[in-house]
């Protein structure tokens, strides 16, 4: 039996682990699995415009997803410069097929797995998505991505509102540093909101702020997905989320938002998996 609710400690001490291979790669899992039941399993990626951020920065949104009822396993994925697009995918796409051999043991048998990641981790966790579609393996419940880094252009009215005059962000300088050059923007792995097939994706869930850098490209992505008739869902929180700058700091504090967004996230784990029949 799948369940979503709070029969376990969401906040209770994380544990690190390796996810083996070269280079291995680090993971650290928050949440229990309650006896003699199922959780879902997802799996998270930190932000960090692709070149900073790490477990401990990532804290903030594996939280929240672990109170929803969830075992979140966080992964220190490669960043670039050193390592460019698609080094952060592929070990993204290893650590999940990892994680889904090991999901009796992390979340109980039967555990659906999720991907979700906030920022760059987003947009990382929607690539991830797009290779386990192409790959036919592992079998992925859905994706949750929060304040995504989806459009290298940077051009979107939601952007300028927060550069102002500035030529130049952290989010540019970012993108120039995963993409090995110009032919990279125009793969759906390293771009996936350019994808041009979209079908066959599983469930989604797009959360972004009201006073979110990358607003308009959430909701741009959501839309297209709705044309591409998958079933997803897109929310712009209001008034005030601090996104993303706030999920990235270390302690976490506690967002205005996160009630209403664990809300929302337990609410699409229980629609994405439902009991079985």
């Amino acid at each position: 039996m799948v369940t979503t609710t709070s029969t376990f400690d969401a906040l209770a001490p994380a544990q690190d682990m390796t996810v083996p291979g070269d280079p291995p790669l680090a993971l650290r899992v928050w949440g229990r699995k309650p006896r003699g039941a199922s959780l879902p399993l997802v799996l998270h990626f930190h932000g960090g415009a692709f070149t900073s951020g790490d477990l401990d920065s990532g804290e903030s949104l594996a939280q929240l997803l672990a109170g929803s009822g969830a075992v979140v396993a966080s992964l220190a994925y490669p960043l670039a410069p050193a390592h460019r697009f698609p080094d952060a995918v592929e070990a993204g796409y290893a650590a999940l097929a990892w994680l889904y051999k090991q999901r009796s043991r992390l979340a109980g048998a039967g555990a659906p797995l999720f991907v979700a990641g906030e920022e760059a981790g987003g947009n990382i966790a929607a690539a991830v998505a797009l290779m386990v579609r192409d790959r036919a393996h592992p079998p992925l419940a859905g994706q949750i991505l929060v304040a995504p880094m989806l459009d290298p252009c940077n051009a979107t009215a939601s952007l300028r509102e927060t550069m102002g005059e500035a030529t130049a962000c952290k989010w540019m300088d970012g993108w120039q540093q995963y993409l090995r050059g110009p032919m990279d923007a125009e793969h759906p792995y390293a771009v996936p909101c350019h994808a041009q097939r979209l079908a066959g994706l599983p469930p989604t869930l797009i959360l972004t702020g009201a006073d979110d850098p990358m607003r308009d490209e959430a909701m741009a992505y959501t839309q297209r997905l709705q044309e591409a008739g998958i079933a997803v869902q897109g929310h712009v929180l209001a008034p005030v989320t601090g996104w993303p700058d706030s999920l990235g700091e270390h302690p976490p504090p506690e967002c205005p938002c996160a009630p209403q967004v664990r809300e929302l996230v337990r609410a699409f784990f229980q629609a994405a998996t439902p009991p079985p029949s």
